[in-house]
């Protein structure tokens, strides 16, 4: 393949060269560098022999050196990289974007119609995106799809025609013309591992994602397990497991810590292989594999009261969601009540309607049904499960609308426009919008200044805390990254809440028969 050069994109090549002669694994997934001599692209922790500076290029993504003729370094595995391409910076338009081809947009269409959803026109996202990528949105997407059947090619045994299907290819022909293309050999030529294959439908697929480190494990887990419906999420404090649905397949996942290194272990179970590039991609989401700790973090330490938060808690990510319609349908269960009160309506919520899953090993780790669909609520008298007769109305009226536009709940044009259209939504007020679009729409700046907790969290020595007003003023200075103060405010006050019940004295079994 002929190398097209690009334009550099205010990459600086001396700042680049010392990251890659140092191996600094603060830039891995941040830029790429092209070797002129022998073709290939590698991140900067390659362990091979760094090449002299007049025969290197450099990329701020993958994709963008891809597009420009380079083929993947088969040592340091660009697609093992942190973020693997995708952008966060000054374009919302672009990170919008990019979250939305790794859900599969451009599976289904074509960047007219990804433009149309961003509110801009394709010629303007194109612009962005070679602005801010160095590539266009479809060479983004081509590279997703080569670089994650490159993966599953490594670090699993699926035969080559799973790993084409699960990578999105639609033929197998085409992925080996493909493969053949950029690598000069056929796919299977680059599997390590000489076991025999072995199908999905067996064994299931794990695969490594990445993460930029620190990364609080304990932090995130633990706001899951506190938000765990019982039968569809188990969670302990080593493993998080779920059932799930994607476009109509059914399965299971498990994720774990990687051992030795800065990943999450996935372990995916599900019998249609097409939907394996979404589950990933909603793995990375709800565990918030995106994030950049250093720089969210260095920019809200700027406030003393933010500070040492971040100094105790320096990893701590922003949960996302799974899916948008079970994180509205809980957020509106826990409006006014505790999360447990929440957590256990959401459990007679799922064995009244959702789908039993039967699976027996699935079983073994207490997964048993599927969260309710829009569909099985509408016209269900959901208020006869122990609720106030409006809140399940509301409920009903939630689903019925989801049903009409499942689109509902995808990225808007900007945050203002998304939180609008939440909020027409039945029992979505403007916390419960802004709440959904921290986890689901995975809007970085999304901040619900109305919660309780946000401002106990910053309550003075006399115990004074700050009005939502003010902490809506306050929290200006926190901008673009308001999603992640809330976050650490929020593991500050769960912090006190336990230590007050830790150092409570313990009262006797008359004393609860009186509370009772």
């Amino acid at each position: 393949m002929a190398r097209r050069m690009v334009r550099a994109m205010d990459l600086d090549p001396e700042a680049c060269r010392r990251a890659f002669v140092t191996r600094d694994p603060r830039f891995d997934g941040r830029i790429f560098c092209g070797v002129k001599t022998t073709g290939i692209y590698c991140r900067p922790v390659c362990p091979a022999r760094t090449p002299k500076a007049e025969n290197v290029v450099y990329f701020p993504s993958a994709a963008a050196a891809q597009e420009a003729g380079f083929r993947p370094c088969l040592r340091c595995r660009p697609e093992a990289s942190p973020d693997m391409g995708a952008w966060r910076g000054t374009s919302n338009t672009v990170s919008r974007a990019l979250a939305l081809i790794e859900a599969g947009a451009l599976d289904t269409a074509d960047v007219d119609g990804l433009a149309a959803r961003l509110g801009v026109g394709e010629r303007q996202l194109r612009r962005l995106f070679r602005q801010h990528l160095g590539a266009s949105p479809v060479a983004v997407a081509q590279t997703r799809r080569v670089l994650l059947a490159k993966q599953l090619i490594q670090e699993t045994r699926l035969p080559m025609t799973e790993v084409a299907l699960a990578a999105g290819f639609g033929s197998v022909r085409r992925f080996n013309e493909t493969f053949q293309q950029l690598f000069d050999r056929a796919p299977g030529a680059l599997r390590r591992s000489r076991q025999p294959a072995e199908s999905a439908a067996a064994a299931g697929v794990t695969v490594r994602l990445a993460y930029r480190a620190p990364y609080d494990w304990a932090g995130v887990i633990g706001f899951l397990a506190a938000r765990a419906i019982p039968g569809v999420e188990a969670v302990t404090p080593e493993r998080y497991a779920r059932t799930l649905a994607v476009d109509g397949a059914r399965g299971w996942v498990v994720v774990r810590p990687g051992a030795g290194g800065d990943w999450l272990e996935a372990e995916i179970r599900f019998p249609r292989l097409q939907a394996l590039p979404a589950v990933i991609s909603r793995i990375r989401r709800v565990f918030d594999l995106a994030a950049d700790p250093a720089l969210i973090g260095a920019h809200l330490s700027q406030d003393p009261a933010l500070g040492h938060l971040i100094a105790e808690r320096p990893g701590l990510r922003a949960p996302g969601a799974w899916d948008g319609f079970e994180l509205a349908v809980r957020a509106v269960l826990g409006q006014q009540i505790t999360v447990v009160a929440a957590r256990t309506l959401a459990a007679r919520l799922t064995q009244a309607y959702g789908e039993p899953f039967e699976d027996p090993a699935a079983a073994a780790l207490g997964l048993t049904h599927l969260f309710p669909t829009p569909e099985r609520l509408v016209g269900e008298n959901i208020a006869a499960l122990g609720m106030p007769a409006a809140r399940g109305a509301a409920l009903e009226g939630l689903a019925r609308k989801v049903a009409e536009d499942p689109s509902i709940f995808t990225p808007r044009a900007d945050l203002e426009s998304a939180i609008a259209a939440l909020s027409a939504l039945p029992g979505v007020g403007a916390w419960t919008a802004q709440y959904i679009a921290l986890r689901e729409l995975r809007e970085p700046d999304a901040f619900p200044h109305g919660d309780i907790a946000l401002m106990r969290a910053l309550a003075d020595e006399a115990g004074g805390r700050p009005s939502a007003l003010d902490l809506l003023a306050r929290a200006e200075a926190w901008r673009p990254w308001r999603a992640y103060a809330a976050q650490h405010l929020w593991a500050a006050d769960a912090a006190k809440s336990a230590l007050k019940t830790r150092s409570a004295p313990k009262r006797s079994r008359k004393d609860d028969r009186r509370a009772a």
